[in-house]
């Protein structure tokens, strides 16, 4: 993706860490290989080239070495909190652990990484309050215009095969400045930082939110949830540490019936089908919300099983949050005045308008029972058939 990359020797213990090493087997884009084959990248090489990008950065706005060091660490070290094919199960960690992939204390101050980050002079909360977005430099790896971001819509579409990620990463890292301690971008800078946004708003149907890698990641969190309803502190606690292939495979060996068929028709793609894929003007403003509740999920999925005469695990429901208008804090100098990106650029007001009709539930089943699941969900969510005229809206 962005040609050699060099490793500095201070970073080598880091890289070595079984933390880090871990991360080669994590999918980045968790079951999008479902849909793109190729899609087989890891977080790994993502943290590398994260790594990569903020030492250009890092060299851009001439941070100190030790400003350097702590940029490189924390850019390298972002991504070792994610769990098992990646964000697939941080809802059921947020649920029962109250932790998402950005809480990684535990992670660098207890283990052997602190020591690591010591050794090269590199304070282990620094690099914390940078990964949880709180330090006065963590917009490098952690803003609006990140290197994070940079390299992941870069090297997505690359693996996908996808032509909307476009990115031009060299010139937003050449138009960034350091002004009185903010991150701020050049006026030179602000076609490339449109097209990051153009490229996360397109990616997000095509890639992220693909209701086939939706559907897979449904099978693949209930698996979870049914394997672990016995002691689920304990069992996600150690689930969240492991790796894609050592979890799948504890689900295909489960104790649970349903745990275990699900995570078979994972394994061999044998995935749920649509029974309702409903954008916002076909919900009620209830089921609208800001974050995900995967509680809220499986309680409508339980009473539309019940309705519809079927298993409570062969009833699937996807309701992302509801997207968050883009409110860029990134400054733009202009002259000798600094204005937000919004009053530089209106096209972040059409990019929020375009996210929002972008956004569906789903609800999945089975295709032998689907008929009897969407009568189910029309009656409990109280969706009308369309009409034509609706279909012309």
């Amino acid at each position: 993706m962005h040609g050699y990359i060099q490793v500095e020797p201070d970073l080598l213990p880091l890289l070595d860490s079984k933390e880090v090493q871990r991360l080669r087997h994590i999918r980045q884009l968790g079951f999008s290989y479902l849909v793109y084959p190729g899609a087989h990248h890891t977080r790994f090489e993502h943290s590398l080239g994260a790594m990569h990008l903020a030492s250009l950065m890092s060299n851009q706005i001439n941070l100190t070495r030790d400003e350097h060091l702590l940029v490189m660490s924390a850019a390298l070290l972002h991504d070792i909190g994610h769990g098992p094919f990646s964000h697939a199960i941080e809802g059921l960690g947020v649920e029962i652990l109250n932790r998402t992939h950005t809480d990684i204390r535990d992670l660098i101050i207890q283990g052997s990484l602190g020591d690591s980050l010591a050794d090269i002079g590199v304070s282990s909360d620094e690099v914390c309050t940078m990964i949880e977005g709180t330090h006065t430099l963590a917009n490098i790896i952690h803003g609006d215009l990140d290197v994070d971001r940079m390299d992941y819509l870069l090297r997505d579409a690359h693996y996908t095969g996808v032509p909307y990620g476009t990115v031009d990463a060299g010139r937003l890292i050449r138009a960034t400045r350091l002004t009185a301690g903010e991150i701020v971008l050049h006026e030179s800078g602000v076609q490339a930082a449109e097209s990051l946004l153009i490229a996360r708003t397109l990616m997000r149907p095509s890639v992220y939110y693909h209701h086939v890698s939706r559907i897979a990641e449904k099978l693949f969190s209930t698996a979870v949830y049914e394997h672990s309803r016995k002691n689920p502190l304990a069992v996600l606690k150690d689930m969240v540490r492991m790796d894609d292939s050592a979890c799948l495979q504890t689900l295909l060996h489960s104790e649970s019936d349903a745990s275990r068929h699900l995570a078979e028709d994972l394994y061999y793609r044998r995935l749920f089908k649509r029974v309702l894929f409903l954008g916002r003007n076909e919900v009620s403003a209830s089921l609208r919300h800001t974050d995900e509740s995967h509680v809220r999920e499986r309680q409508i999925a339980s009473q539309i099983a019940e309705i519809a005469g079927v298993e409570s695990h062969q009833v699937l429901v996807d309701i992302p949050a509801f997207p968050r208008d883009m409110h860029m804090q990134v400054q733009v100098q202009d002259r000798d005045q600094f204005l937000p990106l919004e009053e530089v650029s209106p096209l972040v007001t059409t990019l929020n308008d375009t996210r929002r009709s972008q956004w569906r539930i789903g609800v999945y089943a089975p295709s032998s029972v689907v008929p009897h699941v969407r009568s189910a969900a029309r009656e409990l969510l109280h969706i009308r058939p369309p009409t034509k005229q609706g279909r012309l809206q």
